[in-house]
């Protein structure tokens, strides 16, 4: 009865019947360790060893590097670096914008056109253009006038620290004079007439006003030969009608350097002479507040 009483126990009574766990010497037989279980308490520490392990793991997954090496996680720097990146690509993408802006405004300068504040983009011939509506807050469009208003003639600004060190003052700047003659053209706005024409004769040697790097020098249908110089504290300085020109785009000159023949090139001239401009932060300025001649 007693054997049929003991076997008929519950498996869950069973889970706290103690055992005994020995670790003995194989060759002795001596008792080294020994542990008091119940198959509660292995069971027990196996879920809680189970448990303490994948906390590990996750862990280690979620913030350390090695996560990086399973299939379907990507590196947590990445949304920061394409962000940079786009930043990046952006600025670029305006710079070489403004860029061609300030190459075409030269152009227009050397050619007597009008100075353009935009280039008209390349379109898309699968676009429909005109059914596209942006509109603007009243705010962001004072802001952008403001803007334009301030910044329309800027062409370039230059931001070294050569010739000036980097203080520069219009008083303390010594321009050389370009060709000796006589101003027969003065300097005039209202007409247009961005520069000062001196006569003089068919082969003088024109010189630089300035130091400064050549920015173009090259033949035109209305003012002929043609060589614009670009100098520091945002000046420009630009001669037309030459017979011939001794520098090329890019290279740099020296103030007082020849830099072309004086000549009657250009269906704009009627005689010897050379045309001067001087601009300066992308404003046409009277070269005779500048210069002695």
């Amino acid at each position: 009865m007693a054997r049929k009483k003991k076997s008929d126990r519950k498996w869950y009574s069973k889970l706290r019947d103690k055992y005994r766990l020995v670790i003995m010497n194989n060759e002795t037989y001596e008792e080294r360790l020994s542990f008091r279980l119940s198959r509660l308490n292995v069971f027990l520490l196996i879920i809680s060893m189970s448990i303490i392990l994948i906390t590990l793991t996750i862990f280690i997954i979620a913030f350390t590097p090695i996560r990086e090496y399973i299939p379907g996680y990507l590196d947590v720097n990445i949304p920061g670096k394409l962000y940079r990146l786009e930043q990046r690509a952006d600025s670029l993408e305006r710079s070489l914008h403004a860029k061609d802006i300030y190459l075409q405004n030269i152009r227009n300068i050397i050619e007597g056109r009008e100075i353009v504040d935009s280039i008209e983009p390349v379109r898309d011939a699968n676009i429909d253009y005109d059914s596209i509506t942006i509109e603007s807050s009243p705010e962001d469009s004072m802001l952008r006038a403001e803007y334009d208003a301030r910044t329309k003639y800027n062409l370039f600004i230059y931001e070294s620290e050569d010739l000036y060190d980097g203080a520069l003052h219009l008083s303390d700047i010594v321009f050389f004079t370009p060709v000796e003659g006589i101003i027969i053209n003065k300097f005039n706005l209202a007409e247009k007439h961005y520069g000062i024409d001196i006569a003089t004769s068919k082969e003088s040697i024109i010189k630089s006003v300035l130091d400064g790097t050549v920015i173009f020098s090259d033949w035109t249908t209305e003012t002929g030969y043609t060589i614009a110089i670009q100098h520091s504290g945002n000046f420009i300085s630009i001669y037309k009608h030459n017979s011939m020109l001794f520098e090329s785009t890019g290279s740099f000159v020296k103030a007082g350097e020849p830099i072309a023949v004086s000549g009657d090139s250009g269906d704009l001239s009627s005689g010897p002479h050379l045309h001067f401009e001087l601009w300066h932060n992308g404003t046409p300025a009277d070269p005779e507040e500048y210069i002695t001649f």
